[in-house]
């Protein structure tokens, strides 16, 4: 069940509403495999909301049903997902394509995997904004450099022209925060964006994440199995466990006084991994 939000939250409908979703696998021989099972999420304009849970979990198909990029052989069962009042499930995927990076975007887990390894930085960034907004290549890359300068990858005028190889790893992912940001979408969804990275460069992230927030007023769906990331960075949290939602509510009460044993196992988890043998706390 989804908690109600407790705090104060803005008139109209939330930017993203899951409702009841189920999501099944086609096998072989058998009955369709459910992975995903009646979950529902809220999330609110200008909130950060984690969805956490174990590898297996459910939350990133939840999230790749939501952007309708599922995998072959996996369908929405039943249930609806709205972004403000427009349906998603069975949408065209030209419809789609219209949607993703202009009202919703990715931040995918790998940054290497995902950029185009022959295709120059500026490029790849300025991409979505020829393809949604039809600007001309000159006026691309001009907004690409503003891009760039604002998830603060520095010597931007430089930067446009390297190959993602001559990027780190934290700039690399910064690269695919200012592609997602191209097109100023109301839903960044965040799967796991840190974490391949170092805990400096993890920090910078969520700091940029932050700013896009409250800078322009984005909603961000973060997908991640970190329970510190989650009290660091989030507003209200989702907790999965086999493809159902066991607890959900505002993180600090949920830290403070999780209700789900599931929740407490990763708490207790967390606590462990992060307290030094021998020192009382």
């Amino acid at each position: 069940m989804t908690e109600p939000r407790q705090h104060a939250l803005p008139d109209g409908l939330p930017t993203l509403r899951i409702r009841d979703l189920s999501i099944e696998f086609q096998r072989r021989r058998g009955a369709p495999l459910r992975m995903v099972d009646r979950v529902s999420i809220d999330i609110w304009p200008g909130e950060i909301v984690g969805v956490i849970g174990e590898s297996g979990s459910g939350k990133t198909l939840t999230s790749l049903a939501t952007l309708q990029m599922l995998p072959n052989r996996a369908a929405i069962a039943e249930g609806t997902i709205h972004l403000d009042d427009i349906p998603l499930q069975d949408r065209s995927e030209r419809d789609m394509r219209a949607l993703r990076g202009d009202r919703i975007a990715l931040i995918p887990q790998d940054a290497m995997q995902s950029l185009n390894p022959t295709m120059r930085i500026g490029r790849q960034v300025g991409e979505p904004l020829e393809l949604h907004s039809g600007l001309s290549s000159q006026r691309a890359r001009q907004t690409v450099r503003k891009l760039l300068e604002a998830v603060h990858i520095r010597e931007p005028e430089k930067r446009v022209q390297e190959y993602p190889h001559q990027f780190s790893g934290g700039m690399q992912q910064r690269a695919m925060i200012a592609m997602g940001l191209a097109l100023n979408p109301q839903l960044l969804i965040a799967d796991e964006p840190t974490t391949a990275l170092d805990v400096t460069v993890q920090a910078q992230v969520l700091k940029l994440l932050r700013e896009i927030r409250d800078d322009k007023g984005a909603s961000i769906m973060f997908i991640t199995h970190d329970l510190g990331i989650v009290a660091e960075l989030c507003d209200w949290v989702y907790v999965m466990r086999n493809g159902q939602i066991v607890e959900n509510g505002p993180t600090r009460r949920l830290f403070m006084a999780p209700q789900a044993d599931y929740t407490r196992m990763l708490l207790d988890a967390t606590l462990s991994i992060h307290t030094k043998p021998g020192v009382a706390q």
